[in-house]
């Protein structure tokens, strides 16, 4: 089994400008990835093109939520283990943020700070222990800076299926 890479600050220098250039991806990211309803095609397209950056972080919390909801038998399309443990071991080419006594103390602290769940609270301390600077989810608020990880949707902009563009 390949062992997923640890998380490591990626720095881009241009001249004397230098960037950290990770962005870490949330668990519906994932879903959507691999989700079979006609009616997330949008975000199915929107999640495919995010993997295939090279600039991305995840957590192994991601990855086992992953795991747990898509071979959930009642969701539609569900993956059977071996699909749902080739695609877990196709995203170890991205670093992996273990869980460790320190993100989850940074966890408990984003919590309290910001009245967020554990769980989305964890999320952001392992995007933070990456270098991470965004993380992608349609779970937190879209654009909300939580102590300079920044929560981006990236389905902001696409209509529902079933609803009226926006005018």
């Amino acid at each position: 089994m390949p062992e997923a890479q640890a998380c490591a600050l990626r720095i881009i220098c241009r001249g004397k400008n230098c960037t950290i250039a990770m962005r870490f991806v949330d668990t519906n990211i994932l879903l959507y990835a691999v989700g079979a309803e006609e009616r997330e095609s949008e975000k199915q397209r929107v999640s495919l093109d995010l993997l295939a950056s090279t600039d991305l972080a995840l957590s192994v919390q991601v990855l086992q939520e992953f795991y747990s909801q898509a071979t959930r038998p009642s969701r539609p399309g569900a993956l059977r283990h071996d699909e749902a443990v080739a695609f877990v071991h196709s995203l170890q080419r991205f670093p992996v943020q273990a869980i460790t006594p320190g993100v989850m103390h940074a966890a408990f602290g984003i919590c309290e700070r910001f009245r967020l769940s554990y769980w989305d609270s964890a999320i952001l301390a392992a995007a933070r222990a990456c270098g991470c600077d965004t993380v992608y989810s349609e779970d937190m608020s879209d654009g909300q800076d939580y102590g300079g990880v920044r929560v981006i949707n990236p389905f902001a902009g696409l209509i529902s299926p079933g609803h009226a563009s926006p005018s």
